[in-house]
């Protein structure tokens, strides 16, 4: 083996590790630079946080709460507003580090063209349009539920950048290789799948919702398997079109990685990991390298899809 077998590309965009950092999870890209010991080098590419036209404040507290195995959040999307994102924020990342991918929501599809188009004119590697967010009263699953919608949202956004889309699918609909299918007529690039869960906890004292918003998005290692199933469904349809999946959703180690990779996606998203282990990419790109080896595979693109039926 020649050379670094960790090093692929997604959506034309050449990355050092199979390893997205996801939306929601590092802020606009600094916050884990703060950690000692922490690199954006150990990472392909970093999603930054979810960005609308205007400011918004976000959902009312509780926004997170611990489950068993995973996370409730409804932060809300809150956010300065992709004007100031792109004047004053990126323009402090450093680019040389690593790939940087921003994260287009809205509540009008006017308002994802506009958010679009602003990151068009900026130095953003891609635009990873969500769609699927389930913790907004408008828009958010309200489009990624519906795969006529989804595609409208994508065909919208295209015609408004040049740059690599990513669609970021829901798990909580009926059919979401319909969903993929008409996206990828749409025109986009590539797929997140998936996002968050919609779930809920309640305060046995008190009888009432523990997340502010009632409701919440459940991530982390209690959804894996639906994740991972969810992916190789997308991957059935994204194949034959070459079409690149983030495969996301509870990976907290180097075999779950492998696995989100075997089921069919080109690179794999860590994100509640980070809140307990801010070094966990480290030793998921060690496990991924190790791997690679010990069974003679030069590049994890040759691992992509590799599941046995």
């Amino acid at each position: 083996m020649t050379g670094n077998p960790l090093q692929t590309e997604f959506c034309g965009v050449p990355m050092v590790s199979p390893i997205v950092l996801l939306s929601g999870c590092v802020g606009f890209g600094e916050e884990y630079t703060r950690v000692e010991g922490y690199s954006n080098t150990d990472v392909g590419a970093v999603v930054l946080k979810g960005t609308t036209g205007d400011p918004q404040l976000g959902n009312a507290p509780h926004r997170v709460y611990e489950t068993q195995d995973g996370m409730l959040n409804s932060i809300g999307l809150q956010n300065p507003g992709v004007d100031k994102v792109v004047d004053e924020i990126l323009p402090g990342l450093d680019f040389s580090e690593t790939r940087f991918f921003a994260n287009v929501s809205g509540s009008t599809i006017e308002e994802y063209e506009r958010v679009t188009k602003r990151f068009d004119e900026s130095d953003i590697d891609a635009i990873e349009i969500n769609i699927s967010c389930p913790n907004v009263e408008k828009g958010g699953v309200h489009f990624g539920n519906d795969p006529e919608m989804s595609a409208r949202v994508v065909a919208a956004c295209r015609k408004q950048t040049s740059k690599p889309i990513i669609t970021k699918l829901s798990p909580n609909q009926t059919d979401i290789q319909e969903n993929a299918r008409l996206c990828i007529e749409a025109g986009t690039d590539g797929f997140a799948v998936i996002n968050t869960v919609m779930g809920m906890a309640i305060d046995p004292a008190t009888r009432r919702p523990i997340i502010g918003n009632v409701r919440g998005g459940l991530s982390g290692p209690a959804i894996k398997p639906i994740a991972l199933f969810k992916v190789h469904q997308v991957y059935a349809v994204a194949k034959s079109h070459d079409v690149p999946i983030i495969g996301q959703g509870g990976i907290t180690t180097a075999n779950d990685a492998i696995e989100f990779i075997i089921a069919g996606a080109a690179t794999v998203g860590v994100g509640t990991a980070l809140f307990y282990d801010p070094l966990v990419c480290g030793k998921i790109n060690a496990g991924i390298k190790d791997y690679l080896n010990r069974h003679n595979l030069e590049s994890v693109a040759d691992l992509v899809g590799t599941l046995e039926l």
